[in-house]
Formats: C-alpha cells, sequence, structure tokens
C-alpha cells in the first residue's frame, strides 16, 4: 500500500522538504498543505523588492509548478490544519476533512507579533509577513506621504530604506536605546542609524508607542511621553513568534519552538519539523531557534532524510543578511554571550566594515558590511574553530584569508 507523507505548511522549509524527500527515495504521495493561496515563495524579498514594485509574485516563488508537477508534489493551498491525531496518525482540516498520514513534517514558520494597543485596527496600519500584505502596503504607498515604522529591527530598518526611496517621509520609532539592540553591539548601530538619517528617515529611539489615533484611517501614532507623530502609513515591526500551537494540541515537546533533534526529528518517530518554527541542537550554540531561509533550507534536508530512516544531522553555522540602500550586511554565526567586540574598518565615517565578536576569546560571530570576501572568511574561521586575535582581527591591512592559510603573522 502506498505510504503518504503530509507536510504541513507552504513554507521555505516546505519548498525544500518536498522535492529532498523524493532524493532520499520516498515512493509514497507527498501532500504540502498551506494557507495560503499560492505556492511557497521567497520571503525576503517582500520588504525588498517586491516591496519597490521590481518582483511580481511569480517571480518570488521558489520553484514553479511545473517543478513539483514532475515530481509528483501535491498541493492543498488555502488549508489548515487545525489538530494531528498521532494515534490515528490523521490530520484534521479546517473544513472537517481528514486526511491519514504515515510521515508528518511540520513546517509551520512563524507569525508576527501584534499589538492590541488603541486604534490599532485603523486602516492603515499594516504588519510585513506575506504577499497579502505587502500588497495592502504597496496601496498605501504615495510619494511626500508620512511613513511610520514602529520597531527598528532588520524588517523595520529594510522597509524605511524602500519606503524612503519611494518618496515617503519616513520615521522609525524604537523602544530600545538604539536599533538593533537585541542582535548586534552598539557600533553597527550607530552605523545603521547614521545611514538611515543621512537618507532621510527619521529614528527616534527609547520612545514607547501607546496608541494610534484617527477616525476611520490612521491619523497619528501616540507616544507614552506625549509625542506624537503624523502618519498615512504605518507599519508594525516587533518581532515573530514560532507557530508551535498545532504540535503542543498534539503532545509533542515545544519550547520556543517544537524540539527537535539534529536530524528534525520529534518525539514521535513518525513526525519532523523543520524551519523557523524549530528548536534544534547546533554544535555551536546549544539549542536555538533560527528565522532564516539557510537554516529552513538545510534542516530540511535532514528531516526528509529522517522521513526515509537516514542519518543526516544538521550541523551548519547560521549565517543571515540583510539589505538596505546599497549596504549588503552579511552575517556570520550568533553574537550571543559575546564579551568582546572588535571593528574592522570604519563604521564612522565610510560604508563598509566588520565587528567581530568574541567569547573568551574566541570568535564566535561576525557583521560584515559590503564585505562579503571577509563575510566568507569569516565563516569559515568560526565553524572551523580556529584560533585568532583581536589584534589579528582588527587590522583591516592583513587579509583573513591568511589566517585560514594557517599564515603566522605578528600582531
Amino acid at each position: 500500500m502506498e505510504q503518504t507523507c503530509i507536510i504541513v505548511g507552504a513554507s521555505h522549509a516546505a519548498a525544500q522538504l518536498a522535492p529532498s524527500l523524493r532524493q532520499e527515495g520516498w515512493q509514497g504521495r507527498i501532500v504540502v498543505i498551506g494557507d495560503e493561496s499560492c505556492l511557497p515563495y521567497h520571503r525576503p524579498p517582500l520588504s525588498k523588492a517586491y516591496l519597490r514594485g521590481d518582483k511580481q509574485p511569480d517571480d518570488l516563488l521558489i520553484r514553479v509548478a511545473d517543478i513539483y508537477a514532475r515530481l509528483n508534489i501535491e498541493f492543498r493551498l488555502g488549508e489548515r490544519v487545525e489538530s494531528i491525531d498521532r494515534d490515528d496518525r490523521t490530520v484534521t482540516l479546517r473544513s472537517g476533512e481528514k486526511l491519514a498520514y504515515d510521515k508528518l513534517a511540520l513546517c509551520t514558520g512563524t507569525r508576527v507579533r501584534t499589538v492590541t494597543l488603541p486604534g490599532s485596527t485603523l486602516s492603515g496600519i499594516h504588519y510585513l509577513r506575506n504577499i497579502d500584505d505587502i500588497d495592502r502596503i504597496r496601496a498605501d504607498v504615495r510619494a511626500g506621504g508620512r511613513a511610520v515604522i514602529v520597531g527598528g529591527g532588520y524588517i523595520g530598518l529594510e522597509t524605511a530604506a524602500v519606503l524612503t526611496k519611494l518618496g515617503m517621509r519616513t520615521t522609525i520609532l524604537e523602544m530600545a536605546p538604539r536599533v538593533l539592540a537585541r542582535v548586534t553591539a552598539p557600533q553597527v548601530s550607530s552605523f545603521f542609524e547614521r545611514v538611515h538619517r543621512e537618507e532621510g528617515v527619521d529614528i527616534h529611539t527609547g520612545i514607547a508607542v501607546r496608541g494610534f489615533d484617527g477616525a476611520v484611517r490612521v491619523e497619528k501614532v501616540l507616544c507614552a511621553d506625549g509625542a506624537f507623530f503624523p502618519a498615512d502609513l504605518v507599519i508594525i515591526g516587533v518581532g515573530v513568534m514560532p507557530n508551535v500551537e498545532l504540535a503542543a494540541r498534539a503532545g509533542l515537546a515545544t519550547d520556543n519552538g517544537i524540539l527537535v533533534d539534529a536530524c528534525g526529528r520529534t518525539a514521535d518517530p513518525n513526525i519532523v519539523a523543520a524551519g523557523d518554527c524549530t528548536m534544534h541542537p547546533s554544535p555551536f550554540y546549544g539549542y536555538i531557534r533560527l528565522e532564516s531561509v539557510p537554516n529552513a533550507t538545510e534542516q530540511a534536508r535532514s528531516a526528509a532524510a529522517a522521513l526515509c530512516g537516514k542519518e543526516k544531522p544538521y550541523a551548519a553555522l547560521p549565517w543571515f543578511w540583510s539589505d538596505q540602500y546599497d549596504l549588503k550586511l552579511q552575517i556570520a554565526g550568533l553574537n550571543q554571550g559575546h564579551d568582546q567586540v572588535v571593528v574592522r574598518g570604519a563604521p564612522e565615517g565610510g560604508r563598509s566594515f566588520c565587528a567581530f565578536y568574541l567569547k573568551g576569546g574566541q570568535l564566535i560571530a561576525a557583521d560584515c558590511v559590503n564585505r562579503s570576501q571577509e563575510f566568507i572568511f569569516s565563516k569559515r574561521l568560526i565553524a572551523e574553530r580556529i584560533e585568532v586575535s583581536a589584534a589579528q582581527l582588527a587590522n583591516d591591512a592583513l587579509p583573513l584569508k591568511s589566517l585560514l592559510e594557517g599564515v603566522k603573522v605578528a600582531d
């Protein structure tokens, strides 16, 4: 009898896991269930190229329909899985329909954190997570209009860069003392604040939003200190939450993510999980949850292998990127727990530098702005745990490649 693997969530992880199942030898049915109406698509361009109007929806597709058809991968789009019965090995859809599975993969991703402040349901207030969100935002964009972004994280900064280039007068409101406070060193935050201000963005840090004012549409953003900011368009970007409720209701262990091993397996031998929704072991940082395309892709490959009875542990070094104006920030590793920051280059006046994060003298992460070669070499230095000194990292005349080649250069 033909076996069936159901993949819950038409996410980036699902787009990789489904074809990887075929590559690993899965001969049975593969059914992907997603609550959006379109095939899996790239999400990073949403706040950049798609918002600018440089790409159309079909340009974002991870794979076109013909490829899935050739691999005999079925899609049930516009559907939502409401529950999992692990004993009967069935999932129940929103419509009440039940589907049987032999193997199950949870690729449920994340959702935006929403606010319940006064006026938060006014027209013109948006979140940014999917294509429909961007379409609604684009409908409110007009040159000379006033945009207020609540949240100074990567999404907020990327969106501010695009809206400014589209001619909007853009303001960022960040509760923390600096933008990117949770993820970067002060030197990096200062750099991005300077660049955005030079591009015309008005940045306010250490400020809390208490509500929104307007008759039908938003007209003002109100702050706790009594200040207010006129607004024709508001985007709220205050982070995301992993979609773990389905797994939790099924009795699977969760802790800021669905708990999985290095192969993406849950405690149920018939269920794996992959992507932004998982907490998984990293050989570099312990148990972590990552929100990134590389993580979703590599973990999905491991999970697909596990469903086919193979051991291919996921142990890659985390990496990320952010595009703003002419800046490409590439991040290698996680800087959590760092006790030293070393800067290479001059972030104060230029637009190219690196910030290295060390813990106990060991390099654990790097932020590289417009320095792709240093990013590549930093990934290797961290992954291979090569010993380097702070002085070597700070020396802009010393190529990082020489440290990989074992060249001994005096500090």
